[in-house]
């Protein structure tokens, strides 16, 4: 285990980079800001199965968002972290929000308007609308849109 250990870093290490590069790139090309989940103390916060506890403990998101804050703020594009509470439960249409509108790892159905969206896609949604309303209270400077 010891012996793959740091290889496996490495490679969390750069594919953070990647990533992050990539939003910051599409931000800046696009005029927009980006909007994060505020996770800390989420290790805190969630409870996890037994067999689930070692890859809860090993995401690399802390990395991710430092990552991309620095590349941000060396491009001048502003980031916005929102509270995450609900973004998977709340539907990003009519922002019904109950545990039985997530169906599974996968998919989300409202129970009250019906739209079917995946969950991700949904939950990205809904840190998007949170991060706009951020940026409408004037917390934030909102990119300029040209």
């Amino acid at each position: 285990m010891k012996s793959i250990r740091r290889p496996e870093s490495r490679y969390a290490t750069q594919r953070n980079h990647i990533i992050a590069k990539k939003l910051v790139h599409t931000a800046e090309r696009t005029l927009r800001g980006i909007g994060l989940e505020d996770l800390s103390g989420i290790r805190q916060r969630v409870t996890a199965r037994k067999d689930q506890r070692a890859r809860l403990h090993s995401w690399a998101f802390a990395q991710l968002s430092a990552f991309v804050e620095y590349k941000a703020r060396r491009a001048g594009v502003p980031v916005v972290h929102v509270d995450p509470r609900n973004t998977s439960r709340q539907c990003s249409e009519c922002w019904h929000t109950h545990r039985s509108n997530r169906i599974d790892q996968a998919r989300f159905v409202c129970h009250s308007c019906g739209v079917v969206l995946h969950a991700d896609h949904n939950g990205s949604r809904n840190i998007a609308h949170r991060a706009d309303a951020v940026w409408q209270r004037g917390a934030v400077n909102r990119p300029s849109t040209a």
